[in-house]
């Protein structure tokens, strides 16, 4: 039993690590030229802040529909360019920017 436990850990483990790579071999290939990864001068935002005060689906969701949550982000409008990716791809490249940050902003405690 403990070796089937130990078995399906590194096996889920692997998967996630190799969604985060594949995402980041995405972000490398078709987002680069403009995002940045622990700051720099780019048209877009850097991805730590983006992986700091977005969850997960809303990255996905925005990679491959810039058009449908530019307003809820706070933009007056968009300048991404709508992207030829699969489904899976979106889903890997907004793994890797949500493992950028593990502390996301929604964790942080209100006061009273």
């Amino acid at each position: 039993m403990k070796q089937m436990i130990i078995s399906l850990t590194v096996l889920i483990g692997t998967t996630l690590l190799a969604d985060i790579e594949k995402g980041k071999t995405v972000f490398a290939a078709n987002c680069a030229t403009c995002h940045t990864v622990n700051g720099g001068n780019a048209l877009g935002p850097d991805m730590n802040i983006v992986s700091y005060t977005r969850k997960k689906e809303d990255i996905a969701q925005y990679a491959k529909d810039p058009y449908s949550l530019y307003k809820k982000f706070g933009y007056s409008a968009n300048a991404m360019p709508t992207l030829p990716l699969e489904d899976e791809e979106f889903k890997d490249v907004a793994d890797y920017i949500d493992s950028l940050q593990p502390f996301k902003k929604w964790m942080i405690k209100k006061k009273n």
